[in-house]
This record gives structure tokens, sequence and C-alpha cells, in this order.
């Protein structure tokens, strides 16, 4: 289910509050490993990528029909990928494509394999998930979601898997721990914020080598956790 449905949920349950909630923001296992949904290049399957199989956009509608500015843009916005014209470039010329072996290989021709330890496809292929499933725009609609259904005292935990994900959770917690927003040239204060959160932990928090050790795919996790204040 959505983050989205937590409210819902909750309700469901007959529960008010909680005293903790864990947001884990990566992509399930199982979805990564299943050809078929299209997430990976390890294996040839449909261009989908979509978490939730009866939404309308899949990757290959955006890769096959987007003008080549816009498909450069949402590949250097939601990828950080440098080479974004180059493999937008590419991607246009190489139309239609319809597998993700077809635009991996597409994409590790038009920017060479290189020195980095990653596929080359690997940053496109995650702004196109992002696009998708419109991921960052649900992570800015959970955190308020999310910090509403905690009793005072309970914590929120998130763990994010890239640095988009992790500068939206720490911009939150970091706006949500001050009690004004107001510009610092302002001296007296009118936006009549009241911080609602507390940090627990001053910066993310990373898994040590042994983690990695024992699950590689926990290599680029950040976890980010706060405390519900108790509101006069």
């Amino acid at each position: 289910a959505s983050y989205l449905t937590l409210p819902r949920q909750l309700q469901a349950l007959g529960w008010e509050s909680v005293d903790g909630i864990l947001l884990d923001l990566g992509v399930s296992s199982m979805q990564l490993g299943d050809p078929r949904r299209g997430f990976s290049f390890r294996e040839d399957g449909p261009l989908d990528m979509r978490f939730d199989p009866s939404a309308d956009v899949t990757a290959a509608e955006l890769v096959n029909t987007l003008p080549e500015e816009e498909l450069a843009d949402l590949i250097y916005r939601y990828g950080e990928e440098r080479r974004s014209r180059r493999i937008a470039r590419a991607i246009v010329a190489s139309r239609p494509i319809e597998s993700t072996r077809h635009l991996a290989e597409i994409i590790r021709r038009a920017v060479g394999s290189g020195r980095e330890r990653i596929h080359p496809a690997t940053r496109t292929f995650q702004a196109l998930r992002i696009a998708v499933n419109r991921e960052l725009e649900a992570v800015e609609q959970v955190l308020p979601l999310a910090v509403e259904a905690l009793a005072p005292g309970g914590r929120l935990a998130v763990i994010s898997f890239h640095s988009l994900e992790d500068r939206l959770v720490k911009q939150y917690f970091r706006q949500e721990s001050r009690d004004c927003l107001c510009p610092p040239e302002q001296v007296v204060c009118t936006c009549d914020h009241l911080a609602s959160l507390t940090l627990v932990s001053r910066g993310a928090i990373r898994p040590d080598e042994e983690e990695v050790s024992a699950n590689p795919r926990a290599r680029s996790a950040r976890l980010r956790v706060a405390e519900k204040r108790q509101m006069a």
C-alpha cells in the first residue's frame, strides 16, 4: 500500500495515534528481482517500473514520448546524472525502446562503462523509476502525515537510499525542529511556527562495514530519527 494511506490504515485499526513509525523508502527486493516489473537491467523485461501496476504512466511511455530536453532534465534531476544530455540524445535516436536490456545497452554505448563501480544505466533507471511513481512527492506528503499520527514522545524513523530522498527528510526534520521559520534578517517572528519535532539523530546514521558485508543493499542506506514534542 502507498505511504499516503497511513491515516486510513490507522483508522481501520481503530488507533488514534502510535508511539513509533518506521518509513523504509527503499524499493522492495521482490519487485527488483522480478524482471516482469522492469525495475532492473540485470534481466530483460518490459520497461514498466510501476509500483502500482494499475497506475497510468510506465517508464516506456516516458522513454518513448518525452521530448529530448524534458527527458534530459528528468534524468539529471532524479538521477543526478551529469551525462543526461548525451543519454537523452541517444535514447531519442533509438526509439522505440521497449525492454530494460535494450535501454541499458543504449546508455552503455552512449557514455561507455568508464571506471565507475556502478553500471552506466543505474542513475537513468533510478530517475525513470522516481518519475513514474512520483516518489519524491510521496515522501513530501507522508512526512507530515506520519508526524500527525504520532503520540507525543513518539518517534519517526526514516530510512532512505539515495540523496534526493535523504535531503527531503533532512530538510523536513530540520524545519520542524525549529520554532521560527522567518528569514534570519527579520527581527520579529511573524510566522507563528512552533517546532513539532526534536532531532534524535543529529545526522544520518549509516550502516557499518559488518552490516554492509551481510547485506550489500544496505550500503547506501541513511537513517534519520526525530521525536514528536509535547505541544502546549
